[in-house]
């Protein structure tokens, strides 16, 4: 695997903090890169980690990994990979969906857990990455084929399923655990970490919920902590079939990620720019967040986007368990070269440093499907929701001697989810008011 290091001059930043929105001051950043769609990435090398495998294993997902192998080895041409490795993946999203919602519940990890999912999936496109069959597979094809896997496997190819005359839809987005990998994070990177975001997103997926304001369906996916897959454009190509002027627009979305403790951000401001943290391949990208050929965008670039969720209606800084907020501050280059940080969201002309979510994943999404929205012409409520940290328990901290799970762990994530599904449904309830926006 060629690990050559591929540098980029970046803007500093200041400040720091645990979830790596804000990185240290710096001028040159190594960018690792991987050349070869036969080697293992780093990301897939972890899930042999003995953590990693008693995950899938006491999330009952074995047999998963043990299908697809066998599917790949009965597979005959392109054409039977192509559809093994659909069918395997929706199965796998399926599979776990069931777990989340109580249907299929194998293993003893509680239900919501969102880790069985991730690690099974890294062990299969591993799998499909070292592959050798007895026909002719090109790089470009078994590319195709590990695309298809992840999509399938995320439930984006399953977005769009009919609803009822006057039912609502809904989607919502979810992310991988990350911050796993010492090496880099330090304390603060544990391979046993969850991610809230993708609980919700299990969930949640293919729910009806009874508002006041009449039956939605909720259809869920989640994306990679990746930043090259961003690049390519993944989020706008997953999203934009369901923003556009169709029978099947979306009427309510949100995205969703873990982002600091003890409360629910409601991202105000969104930035187009990317800082210095580490993506799940240990990668960096920093600089201004590319947007792709090929999908539906403002020209020029906007340095902000705004939410249009009705922040108003859901901002509770007395709500239980976790307060809700309405999260206004932005860091800024001012029109004046100044850099700032502001309470109230950034000054005309200025460009992005961080927006309210920070300079990571989560903002990026927030900007990409906030941007998205704007490109498609699409007037509904949409936005981003950062969840409370999902942590351990006081004396389960060690990742090398800890459990795998514990009942703080697990009451924490049933409340996050819990509260989210009630944020939800305020929503669709209150989607005719206004985004409240301070200036």
């Amino acid at each position: 695997m060629d690990t050559t290091p591929a540098t980029s001059t970046v803007r500093p930043s200041e400040g720091g903090g645990l979830d790596g929105h804000r990185g240290s001051a710096t001028a040159v950043v190594a960018v690792p890169r991987t050349d070869t769609v036969r080697t293992p990435t780093l990301e897939e090398t972890r899930a042999d980690q003995e953590v990693p495998r008693e995950v899938v294993r006491r999330g009952g997902f074995t047999q998963a990994e043990t299908d697809f192998t066998r599917a790949l080895h009965l597979a005959q041409s392109v054409p039977d990979a192509r559809k093994a490795v659909v069918e395997q993946g929706r199965a796998l999203w399926r599979r776990a969906v069931d777990r989340a919602q109580g249907r299929v519940v194998e293993g003893d990890l509680p239900a919501e857990d969102d880790r069985p999912l991730y690690w099974t999936r890294l062990q299969m496109t591993k799998a499909l990455r070292i592959w050798q069959p007895g026909f002719a597979l090109e790089d470009a094809e078994r590319v195709r084929l590990l695309t298809r896997l992840e999509a399938a496997s995320r439930g984006h190819d399953s977005l769009g399923g009919r609803v009822k005359a006057g039912t609502k839809r809904v989607v919502i987005t979810g992310f991988d655990p990350f911050m796993l990998d010492r090496s880099v994070l330090g304390e603060n990177g544990d391979i046993r970490h969850s991610n809230p975001s993708g609980a919700i997103a299990l969930a949640l997926d293919g729910a009806v919920l009874e508002t006041a304001a009449g039956p939605a369906r909720v259809e869920s996916v989640t994306f990679p902590l990746r930043w090259a897959q961003f690049a390519d454009g993944i989020v706008e190509r997953t999203l934009a079939p369901h923003f556009g002027p169709d029978s099947g627009r979306v009427d309510l979305f949100m995205t969703v990620s873990q982002g600091r403790p003890g409360l629910f951000d409601l991202e105000h401001f969104n930035g187009a720019w990317r800082g210095l943290l580490w993506d799940n391949n240990n990668e960096r990208a920093p600089g201004p967040a590319p947007i792709p050929h090929g999908v539906p965008t403002v020209m020029p670039q906007p340095q902000w986007t705004v939410t249009t969720l009705p922040v108003g209606a859901l901002h509770d800084m007395s709500a239980s368990p976790f307060p809700v907020r309405d999260h206004t501050e932005v860091v800024e280059w001012d029109a004046a070269g100044r850099y700032q940080k502001r309470e109230n969201g950034p000054t005309e002309g200025s460009l992005a440093v961080e927006g309210g979510g920070g300079d990571y994943l989560s903002n990026e999404i927030a900007y990409r499907g906030t941007l998205l929205r704007d490109a498609c012409n699409l007037h509904v409520p949409g936005g981003h929701v950062h969840t409370p940290v999902l942590g351990f328990a006081e004396d389960n901290t060690n990742p090398t001697s800890g459990r795998l799970t514990d009942e703080h762990m697990e009451k924490q994530r049933r409340d996050i989810i819990g509260q989210f599904r009630h944020l939800l449904i305020t929503a669709l309830e209150t989607a005719g008011q206004p985004a409240h926006q301070a200036s």
